[in-house]
């Protein structure tokens, strides 16, 4: 385990190819940052696009999800009830 500034981060290992091991250490260089450190932020930077993606693709399956449902109250009515009773 290592202890960057901000979290503790826990060593692994992957399999690169030789070309994708020479151009993170050449883009490394040219960033001035270590090859974990870059490796990280392109990582951290891939999950939050697809927890976003997949986040967002799970809303979009759920819009309308009760559109048509007979049985739900009115909802108007029942927040009317409630602000006029917080007003009381």
């Amino acid at each position: 385990m290592y202890v960057e500034t901000e979290r503790t981060v826990t060593r692994t290992q992957i399999f690169l190819t030789e070309s994708e091991i020479a151009e993170i250490r050449s883009l490394a260089a040219r960033m001035g940052m270590k090859q974990s450190a870059l490796i990280r932020a392109a990582l951290d930077e891939y999950l939050v696009t697809h927890r976003d993606t997949h986040r967002k693709a799970l809303l979009a399956a759920g819009r309308g999800l009760w559109k048509n449902r007979r049985d739900l109250p009115d909802f108007r009515c029942l927040r009317r009830e409630w602000d006029q009773k917080r007003l009381a």
